[in-house]
């Protein structure tokens, strides 16, 4: 298969990244489906794709013509099995959940034409923990898009160990295509390259508020005052969901073992409250006059 080859595209979750990614790749000229097991997910990424084409069209970025060929190219499913029947490319936007991933997977090898490739947009779980669910590891690959996905350029593409050079290849130029800059990790590791990075200091600035020696919001300010960042540790973290942070760090205590990879107090609180952050109104910040 060749990079032209690929006209339908599938998204499995139409969670906040899932969602973004499926109208990503509509606005970029593919057919693109979008599948969840939650009506009420669904139904807010329909919403979400209505509100956004319009304000393009009210900002002058698309006209009424092209807004209608990129709603034409969108498609909804509660069934997964309908949403990635002809599909040519599917990504995975699913919970952070190793167990889940491999069922999907094992689904998706079910029912997609067996030259589709199978990408997972996780965060930190490599691929070939999950290739060997399906008959054809060759072809399963991670494709980690950041939040917001259609905005952010960055997007992470990792050749496993079982991954085929044409499949990793098709990938990276799969990401130029929509409009991103891919870079290529030669090996895989965990949490990729910005999240290892991230992942150090947003170590050190938990240790930092749970030890009492700044508040959140201090620690905030010194990354984006201090070293330059856009935003601080706390405030990213609302941005892409403390439940998100929370099931990473299950992941990986239940991978290792290791206490010290267990969740944070102040996470833990927040999670079983339901303050996620931006998308629930709470998290580290209140957000409850926000639009």
């Amino acid at each position: 298969m060749e990079i032209g080859d690929i006209k339908n595209i599938a998204v499995v979750g139409a969670g906040n990244m899932g969602h973004q990614i499926t109208l990503l790749c509509a606005l970029q000229g593919y057919n693109a489906a979008c599948t969840d097991i939650s009506e009420e997910m669904l139904q807010k990424a329909r919403d979400f794709a209505g509100t956004y084409i319009a304000g393009r069209v009210q900002k002058g970025k698309l006209t009424d013509d092209e807004a209608r060929a990129v709603k034409g190219r969108i498609r909804f499913a509660h069934s997964m099995k309908d949403a990635v029947a002809d599909a040519d490319y599917v990504i995975e936007a699913a919970v952070e959940s190793l167990a889940l991933k491999r069922q999907i997977f094992k689904d998706l090898d079910a029912f997609t034409p067996g030259h589709a490739i199978l990408a997972t947009n996780s965060s930190r779980i490599v691929s070939s923990r999950i290739a060997d669910a399906t008959r054809r590891p060759e072809k399963v690959i991670n494709l980690h898009f950041f939040n917001p996905a259609l905005v952010m350029k960055l997007v992470e593409v990792v050749n496993g160990p079982h991954c085929s050079e044409e499949t990793a290849q098709i990938s990276f130029q799969l990401c130029g295509r929509l409009g991103k800059t891919p870079v290529m990790l030669k090996k895989e590791v965990d949490g990729f390259l910005l999240n290892r990075m991230l992942g150090a200091i947003l170590k050190e600035a938990m240790w930092l508020h749970e030890m009492g020696i700044a508040t959140f919001e201090d620690i905030d300010k010194a990354c984006v005052y201090g070293a330059g960042h856009p935003m601080g540790p706390f405030r990213l973290m609302d941005l892409t969901g403390i439940d998100l942070e929370y099931h990473i760090r299950m992941e990986s205590f239940r991978n290792s073992g290791d206490r010290a990879d267990f969740p944070v107090p102040g996470v833990v609180e927040r999670f079983m409250r339901g303050d996620y952050g931006e998308k629930t109104g709470r998290g580290w910040y209140d957000y409850s006059d926000k639009k």
